[in-house]
Order: C-alpha cells, then sequence, then structure tokens
C-alpha cells in the first residue's frame, strides 16, 4: 500500500478530513521550503503538495504565479524541487509529499529519469496539471511501477466517462478542481460541488480532494464535508507574499492559519 493510500484509510478509520497545503518550492527564498514544511506537519496537516516553479502556468492564478516567479529568480527547477523533497525526508518518513506542476520540465528531464529521481527523492505523488490520462500513460507506468501515485485532475465539467477514465489511470487521490477557472478565483458554489462530487464518487473508490476555492476554515469545513480531503494553496502563499522582508512572520501566519483550518475540521 501505498504512502498516500495509507494515508487515507487511516483518516477514514478515524473519520477525519484530510488537510493539504500547498506551497511552491524555493518561495520565497529555497531555504525557506523545508522548514515550512515540517511546520505545516506540526500543525496537523496530512499531505503536502510541492509545487514545481514552471514559467508557463495555465491553472495557477496570479498568486501563484508571482510564487513560481520568485521562486524561479532564484534558480529553483524540478531538480532542485525533488532535492528539497529528499532533504524533507531526511527527518519525516511519514508525511506523503505530492509534486505539482507542469510536463514541460519532465519531459526535459525524461520520463524515466524523472520517475528514477522522484523514487529516489522518496516522492509519493506526481500531479501533472496539463498531463491528461490518454497522454500520461508512459509516464503513468513508470511512476507507478515505482511505487509513485500518479494523480489527475478533474472539473466541473468532467463527464462520467472521464470520471472512470481518471479511476483507471491515477491513483493515491483524485484533485476535483471546485471552480471553473484558475487557482485562487471566484467563489466555491457548494451544491454545485456537493452534487458534482456525488457523481464522481459513484464512479471511483479513490479518495476526493477538492481544491481551488478554499481560503479559510469555514469553506474548508465546508469541503471537507463533501470531499475526503481539502487543498489550500493561494491563501498561503498570500501569507508568503505579504511578509517578503519576514519569513518568520509568513510562517507564523500560515501556521495559525492552518491550525484554525485543522480545528474547523476535527470539530
Amino acid at each position: 500500500m501505498s504512502r498516500l493510500a495509507a494515508r487515507f484509510e487511516e483518516l477514514a478509520k478515524t473519520g477525519r478530513k484530510a488537510l493539504i497545503p500547498f506551497i511552491t518550492a524555493g518561495d520565497p527564498k529555497p531555504e525557506f521550503t523545508v522548514p515550512m514544511m515540517h511546520a505545516m506537519v506540526k500543525a496537523g496537516v496530512d499531505v503536502i503538495e510541492l509545487g514545481v516553479p514552471f514559467s508557463d502556468p495555465m491553472a495557477d492564478g496570479p498568486v501563484i504565479q508571482r510564487a513560481s516567479e520568485r521562486a524561479l529568480a532564484h534558480k529553483m527547477s524540478l531538480r532542485r524541487t525533488l532535492e528539497i523533497a529528499t532533504e524533507f525526508r531526511k527527518t519525516d518518513q511519514k508525511t506523503p509529499v505530492v509534486l505539482m506542476g507542469y510536463l514541460n520540465p519532465i519531459e526535459a528531464m525524461g520520463y524515466e529519469n524523472f520517475a528514477n529521481a522522484a523514487q529516489l527523492a522518496d516522492i509519493d505523488g506526481v500531479l501533472t496539471v496539463d498531463l491528461p490520462p490518454e497522454e500520461g500513460v508512459e509516464c503513468g507506468a513508470l511512476l507507478k511501477a515505482r511505487g509513485v501515485d500518479p494523480i489527475f485532475l478533474l472539473a466541473p465539467n468532467s463527464t462520467d466517462e472521464r470520471v472512470k477514465k481518471m479511476d483507471a489511470s491515477g491513483s493515491g487521490y483524485i484533485y476535483y478542481v471546485s471552480l471553473k477557472g484558475v487557482t485562487g478565483a471566484g467563489h466555491l458554489n457548494v451544491v454545485d460541488v456537493e452534487n458534482k462530487v456525488k457523481q464522481i464518487k459513484a464512479n471511483t473508490q479513490l479518495p476526493i480532494a477538492i481544491g481551488f476555492g478554499v481560503k479559510d476554515a469555514d469553506t474548508a469545513k465546508i469541503v471537507a464535508n463533501i470531499g475526503d480531503g481539502v487543498v489550500i494553496g493561494s491563501a498561503l502563499i498570500n501569507k508568503i507574499e505579504a511578509n517578503l522582508d519576514n519569513p518568520d512572520q509568513a510562517k507564523n501566519e500560515i501556521i495559525e492559519l492552518l491550525t484554525s483550518i485543522r480545528h474547523a475540521l476535527d470539530n
């Protein structure tokens, strides 16, 4: 059983929902990321999505785009993101880490080289935003052979057939994009999200993590009641951006927000 599957199974047994923060590796500077990951674990997160900085994102809103720009200014790359994950693993062998990014850096490294590097870094899952399952067969097989879960995105307009395809191709969990648009945009329509997640659950046994509209403890609790986990990204990166000259303050504010969300999810 993969580390992700074990974590979601453990959560289901205890009736808890997964709290999944997203931060961009190397934002605002490379030495910030590993201590931030450990601090988030202490705050009660269950899985960490580690963003791979990319110059031409298609799903990220301006907040995460600027995070990528800050990281890229420090020469962050896919390879350096894997090094950060390796550093994190030296003192945490339990918390699942999922790389989230785009296909171009993976293609540049080569599928097999990337799969080997992900295994060596003890990565648990890879979510490639612009890699549909139809084109992800080779990469997905290489990842699965090395114990790394390929994770796919579902959108509000995904059909039942699409859900079944994701179920067959992916593992770990399904990431449901709760609204049409980019990260950090708009407001959740809870009824629409609930109806769609019911439709998805009818076609897959994989856990469903919901993201793209979670901003605070209130929205996290609403979403958690619908799916198996919540992903929060832009709201955390806003804390970094507001404290670029004071990373310790950014870390404190992120932990404060995650702690409030953890409390809301568990009570």
